[in-house]
C-alpha cells in the first residue's frame, strides 16, 4: 500500500511514548538444549499493531512479520490471534563468553561466559543494502553512555544538511548508549528510531531498542568478543526433537544447507523428509519440528 511508509513514520512516533514497552534483559536458559524460549499467541485487541508488540516481547519487525503474513502490521484484524515467536535456535557457534550477531536473523545473543547454561537476546536493525553490517571476529574495545555522533563523511555526502555532530539527547540516532567494535565506525547502538529494530536500515551499525540497549551496555565488559555472521538455516535439538529455523533472504541452495547440518549431526535418518520440504519453503523463521 502507498500509505505504509507515511504511516510507519507516524506510527513510530508513537510508539515511542508507549506505556509498558520497558523490558528488563530477558535470560533463557538452554541447558544443553540448542533450542531456547517457547511460542506464545496474543489475541488481537483495540488500536494494537504487530509492531507495538514486537516490541512488547522483545521481537524485531521481521520476526512479527513473518509468523503473521497473513495479518495487516499496522491494523491487524480486531480478536484475530497473533503469533508471538519468542522460541529461537542457537546458533550453530560454541558457547564461549561473546556476542554472537546472526544478520540472516537480525537478533544478537550474549553468552556470559564459556560452556554458558543461559543465554541473553535481543532483536536488532542492522545495515543496509550498500551499506552491509561487516561479518567477522571483532571485540568491544569502547563504552560510551550518552554518545555523542560524529556523522560519517558518506552520510553528510547523501544529506549537506546534517551537522558535524549530533550532541546527546533525543535527536541522537546513537540512543543513550554505544559499544565500539574493532572494526572502524561499526558500533553496537541505542536509537532514536525503534521502529527500525528488526529492519535493514542502518548504515552498518547494529540497533537495538531504547530499552535494550542499557542492558547490554551493563552486562557486556570492555574486550567482549563480537562474531558477526550469516545462518540463515539453523538445526537444533530439543528433549530429543529436532527442529529447523528457516530464514528468508539469503542466495543460498537452503535445501542443500539443510541437508549439510542433519548429515553434520547425524540426524537425517530421523527426520520427516515433508516437515523438512514444508519448513524450508515456507521460511517463518521460527523453529519448527521435523522429526518422524
Amino acid at each position: 500500500m502507498v500509505i505504509r511508509g507515511k504511516a510507519l513514520v507516524l506510527f513510530a512516533s508513537f510508539v515511542l511514548l508507549l506505556p509498558g514497552v520497558v523490558r528488563a534483559a530477558e535470560e533463557f536458559y538452554a541447558g544443553n538444549s540448542d533450542v531456547i524460549g517457547s511460542m506464545k499467541s496474543y489475541v488481537v485487541k483495540e488500536s494494537d499493531s504487530l509492531i507495538e508488540l514486537a516490541r512488547k516481547y522483545g521481537l524485531g519487525y521481521n520476526e512479527i512479520a513473518d509468523s503473521n503474513v497473513n495479518l495487516d502490521p499496522f491494523i491487524p484484524e480486531l480478536g484475530a490471534t497473533v503469533r508471538i515467536p519468542t522460541f529461537w535456535i542457537l546458533p550453530n557457534i560454541p558457547r564461549e563468553q561473546s556476542i554472537i550477531i546472526n544478520l540472516s536473523e537480525l537478533r544478537l545473543y550474549y553468552y556470559p561466559y564459556k560452556g554458558a547454561k543461559f543465554v541473553f537476546t535481543f532483536p536488532i536493525g542492522i545495515g543496509d543494502e550498500g551499506t552491509e553490517t561487516p561479518l567477522g571476529v571483532f571485540s568491544i574495545i569502547e563504552k560510551r553512555v550518552n554518545p555523542t555522533w560524529y556523522v560519517p563523511k558518506s552520510i553528510q555526502e547523501e544529506r549537506p544538511d546534517m551537522p558535524a555532530q549530533v550532541p546527546p539527547g533525543p535527536d541522537n540516532p546513537l540512543g543513550t548508549h554505544a559499544l565500539r567494535l574493532s572494526i572502524g565506525p561499526v558500533l553496537i547502538h541505542g536509537t532514536n528510531k525503534p521502529w527500525g529494530t528488526g529492519r535493514r536500515v542502518s548504515h552498518g551499525c547494529i540497533r537495538l531498542y531504547p530499552e535494550d540497549i542499557p542492558e547490554l551496555y551493563r552486562l557486556v565488559p570492555i574486550g567482549t568478543k563480537v562474531v558477526i555472521l550469516r545462518q540463515p538455516v539453523k538445526l537444533g535439538l530439543k528433549n530429543g526433537g529436532i527442529y529447523l529455523e528457516v530464514h528468508h533472504g539469503e542466495t543460498i541452495d537452503y535445501y542443500q544447507e539443510a541437508m549439510r547440518l542433519l548429515k553434520e549431526r547425524k540426524l537425517l535418518p530421523r527426520i520427516d523428509r515433508v516437515k523438512l520440504g514444508k519448513v524450508l519453503q515456507e521460511k517463518t523463521g521460527v523453529p519448527e519440528y521435523i522429526s518422524r
